[in-house]
């Protein structure tokens, strides 16, 4: 079973301390709808990582196995010491990269997207990283850490570096010029140009102080979050897909090959000569620029509350059962849990279609359910399978009532 399951209570306990104590202190910590988005491209990416992750951890495997110089014993504690430093150094560098790459951007950028700080930005994570995140960590295979080591310490790496993402902690003396740390990690999510791509230890931050990449948190500049050219949408598909579309498009209109190619190594923001040209930008300014937070009505972010409870549900439900699960079956389901965040968020963004996405995806779901007698494989008994009949019904009843509550109340929409 995915491990990140035991972890998943956790992680909501803190973001219930997290607001408990920014209500304490009156301070505005989280958006409900940028959280709602952020969890949810979490879900999205562990849930779409039942997949992509059989490739990385496929290709590691295959390199352990054929090309590794020694044989680490995995009862050794050096062993695992030795792994979880090499792995933060090369999280490092694969962290930088991800800033200094365009395609790897375009993956990593879904993490950055958020211009809001707190535990849900830590969740905040991409679906398409697999994709070139291999690369960085064959050195641990060639030199013989063993998978599982591998996944480990992979795995504490990735877990450490959820706490940091709060404002809720200030400064930490020592402890922030040795680790990452919540001050260390504001720094390295702000657009401002004295903290532009900077901090990308994981758990190290001595990775940046040797290699040039540190800088400390101002208390005199405020950190702006978010990135330099903002998402406007919570759309989940479009959060993944944006700057992939962005580098594929510029590859498309500019004229030199070698510009066709370059689009795609060069640094985020690096237009061919011909189209910067013609489609100069403003200069960047983070402090006249508003947040991408539409108005909707109370009943549309009661209803997205319920349903995304239940979604989260339904998430680690797919990651539970994700090994048992047929191909298909397991396909459907994701794909299924995909749509229905891509619905809740429409309805947080105003748009007008965000009714029929959601009947749509809950038919569709009722259907299945009908036609197969099975909620995506699971083999529950009569009387579960009616009570998910009849949660789904109820729910289409909802939407249409809150669509008719938000007719009566203007809100601020986006649509393109």
């Amino acid at each position: 079973m995915n491990p990140i399951i035991y972890a998943i209570p956790v992680f909501f306990a803190l973001i219930g301390i997290e607001l408990w104590v920014a209500h304490r202190r009156r301070a505005n910590a989280y958006n409900f709808a940028d959280a709602v988005c952020s969890i949810g491209l979490g879900a999205m990416s562990q849930v779409s990582g039942i997949f992509s992750k059989l490739v990385m951890l496929g290709i590691y495997v295959a390199v352990y196995e054929h090309l590794r110089l020694f044989s680490l014993d995995l009862r050794s504690v050096a062993a695992w010491l030795s792994g979880l430093l090499l792995y933060d150094f090369l999280y490092y560098w694969h962290h930088r990269m991800g800033h200094q790459v365009g395609v790897l951007w375009a993956a990593h950028v879904v993490h950055h997207q958020s211009e809001e700080f707190n535990l849900s930005t830590a969740l905040r994570q991409t679906s398409s990283g697999f994709l070139f995140g291999w690369l960085f960590y064959l050195p641990m295979a060639v030199l013989g850490f063993p998978p599982l080591l591998f996944v480990a310490v992979g795995l504490i790496d990735l877990l450490y570096q959820y706490w940091i993402h709060t404002e809720q902690i200030g400064k930490l003396g020592w402890f922030d010029r040795v680790f990452a740390s919540p001050s260390n990690h504001r720094v390295h999510h702000g657009v401002n140009d004295r903290y532009l791509d900077k901090n990308y230890g994981g758990i190290l931050i001595l990775w940046d102080r040797l290699f040039g990449t540190y800088a400390d948190e101002d208390a005199d500049e405020p950190v702006i979050y978010g990135t330099r050219s903002p998402l406007r949408r919570y759309d989940p598909v479009w959060s993944n897909l944006e700057v992939y579309a962005a580098l594929a498009r510029d590859a498309w209109r500019t004229r030199r090959w070698r510009d066709k190619l370059a689009v795609w190594w060069k640094p985020p923001g690096w237009r061919p000569g011909d189209l910067a040209a013609s489609e100069a930008k403003p200069a960047f300014d983070p402090y006249v620029r508003s947040k991408y937070a539409p108005r909707v009505a109370p009943a549309v972010q009661i209803h997205v509350g319920v349903q995304f409870l239940l979604l989260m549900l339904i998430g680690a439900d797919c990651l539970a059962r994700a090994e048992q699960l047929p191909l298909a079956w397991g396909l459907g389901y994701a794909a299924w849990a995909t749509a229905s965040l891509v619905a809740l968020c429409a309805w947080l963004e105003g748009r007008r279609r965000a009714l029929v996405f959601d009947l749509v995806r809950l038919a569709v779901a009722l259907a299945a359910l009908g036609f197969s007698g099975r909620w995506f494989g699971a083999q529950w008994g009569g009387a579960v399978l009616l009570a998910i009949a009849a949660a789904l019904a109820a729910s289409m009843v909802a939407a249409v009532l809150v669509a008719f509550a938000a007719t009566r109340r203007p809100t601020v929409a986006s649509e393109p």
